[in-house]
């Protein structure tokens, strides 16, 4: 229990006003750019769902854990083309828990061999947390039917009649960038614009840092036609703290794909993904810490399930198909 404690205290800097970075770790963000950049959606002219779900740090109690569901679709008006769609983000970490729900919109113009989006996003988040799991008892004296000492102010307290805990919501938004060409693709974002300020209580509060992304991949078709090398990275930070993703893939007769990915925050990760049939796609990831977490974890595994079609049948002006699009 005391790790908790720590846990909570570390975040809230003694209840007067923490700062947190509230995205969770993607560990395939070449399949799910929409998570972070709204620009993507009703790319590839695909109409697609998305679904995955992330086991964090396993062999640790309360290890974070992540679900993400996203759907969007491409739509013409008159000559001009945009994509719009939805994404939902639960992120459980110890005794928190984070949950997004968003709307996106696109608008999509050629240029060149490719198409330059501008997007945006809007949507909520709300941040809870299970006070009702904090035992004080051995730590301070308590007052009847209350809980926690009421001098303690690094720990918030449950209003609103709540037995289980505290939350709070607030107005999110982000804006983002992409340009896809057949063999090339870069984007950047900039999410929670708003910097939204989560009140749990009057002397509670946590502030959401803006995000920022950038991405970007090649897809290196081999001599062998049926081989194509895909290499692709992203930075993330909030401007206090930052993490850059490096990844290797390959894709073998545009079915089958499998490589290496490495986190300069500390981890390693064996990618695999398969086109089960038209449409259908399935991937895996499975993330080792290369840090002293080594000695604490298993690791962790990521599967994810997506299936689009296309609903714009354009003309194919290329011989093979991008890994990011169904």
């Amino acid at each position: 229990m005391k790790r908790y404690i720590v846990l909570f205290c570390g975040l809230l800097c003694c209840a007067v006003a923490a700062k947190a970075q509230f995205d969770p770790q993607i560990g395939q963000y070449m399949f799910t750019q929409t998570a972070y950049n709204p620009a993507v959606a009703g790319e590839g002219d695909l109409m697609r769902a998305f679904g995955s779900h992330r086991i964090q740090f396993t062999g640790i109690t309360d290890a974070p854990m992540t679900t993400y569901v996203s759907f969007t679709s491409p739509f013409v008006i008159g000559k001009t083309r945009h994509g719009a769609g939805v994404r939902f983000i639960n992120d459980r970490f110890g005794l928190f828990s984070n949950q997004s729900f968003h709307v996106q919109y696109a608008y999509r113009h050629r240029i060149g061999k490719g198409y330059l989006s501008v997007g945006a996003d809007l949507g909520f988040m709300n941040l809870s947390f299970n006070v009702d799991s904090i035992n004080l008892d051995n730590i301070a004296a308590v007052e009847d039917n209350a809980y926690h000492n009421p001098n303690d102010e690094a720990i918030p307290i449950a209003t609103g009649g709540s037995e289980k805990g505290v939350s709070g919501m607030g107005f999110d938004m982000g804006l983002g960038v992409y340009y896809s060409a057949p063999a090339w693709w870069i984007g950047a974002s900039y999410g929670h614009v708003t910097q939204p300020t989560l009140h749990w209580s009057d002397r509670t509060e946590i502030h959401v840092r803006g995000t920022m992304y950038v991405a970007g991949g090649y897809n290196w078709r081999l001599r062998n036609r049926a081989w194509m090398l895909l290499p692709s990275a992203m930075l993330q930070t909030d401007f206090v703290g930052w993490d850059l993703n490096l990844t290797m893939l390959a894709q073998v007769q545009e079915r089958y794909r499998f490589g290496l990915g490495y986190r300069i925050a500390g981890s390693v990760n064996i990618i695999l993904g398969v086109d089960i049939i038209n449409g259908l796609q399935l991937g895996y990831t499975y993330e080792l810490p290369a840090n002293g977490l080594i000695r604490e974890s298993y690791g962790s595994h990521e599967l994810y399930l997506a299936y689009g079609f296309n609903i714009l049948k354009p003309k194919r002006t290329n011989k093979y198909k991008s890994v990011r699009y169904l």
